[in-house]
């Protein structure tokens, strides 16, 4: 006969398949009904006594000023003298513009892939369509074979081609090489 944990046993487990009862009505008790009458009586004659003040005006008094009110001349006081020669300096400095060229390194190519097989290059095409972005397959032979390319471009900048590859990366697709078209 198997041992058998008795301490291990909760005596509380819910049961699933019983049937929750519904919690007790509440009882308002005579002291609560005491206390909310208590305190609409309070609150219906405060609101009595502020409508029945609202018609109230209050006396107008008047003051009389025993001196004359004099006008004061309004002038600026002179602005402070700067402790700093940096303004000045920045008043009389310039600056001078560097000249330079950019150059254009010319066009940009995505490739995704290199297959040997035509299908397996067709695969990863119809992939990257699916991501909404078109796709080019190009053959070259070589010394050990025949291998199909699959890449996107030309891409004027390359700005746009790493915009177009951080797409096919949300589409899982990470292969890619962003490379000088040649």
């Amino acid at each position: 006969m198997t041992h058998q944990d008795y301490v291990s046993r909760t005596k509380n487990k819910k049961n699933p398949y019983k049937k929750q009862q519904a919690p007790a009505p509440k009882v308002v008790t005579a002291k609560l009904k005491l206390l909310i009458v208590v305190a609409l009586t309070f609150g219906i004659g405060f609101g009595y006594l502020l409508w029945s003040i609202k018609d109230i005006t209050p006396e107008e008094t008047t003051t009389v000023n025993s001196k004359p009110a004099t006008k004061k001349a309004t002038t600026l006081p002179e602005p402070p003298k700067e402790k700093w020669a940096y303004p000045q300096q920045l008043q009389e400095k310039e600056v001078d513009a560097g000249e330079y060229t950019v150059e254009d390194r010319g066009p940009w190519k995505m490739q995704c892939g290199s297959f040997r097989t035509q299908q397996q290059a067709e695969k990863m095409k119809a992939t990257i369509a699916f991501a909404g972005l078109s796709s080019h397959i190009s053959a070259s032979s070589g010394s050990n074979g025949t291998w199909h390319k699959v890449y996107l471009g030309p891409y004027d900048k390359k700005r746009d081609a790493e915009r177009d590859k951080h797409k096919l990366r949300g589409n899982r697709i990470s292969t890619c090489q962003i490379w000088l078209w040649r």
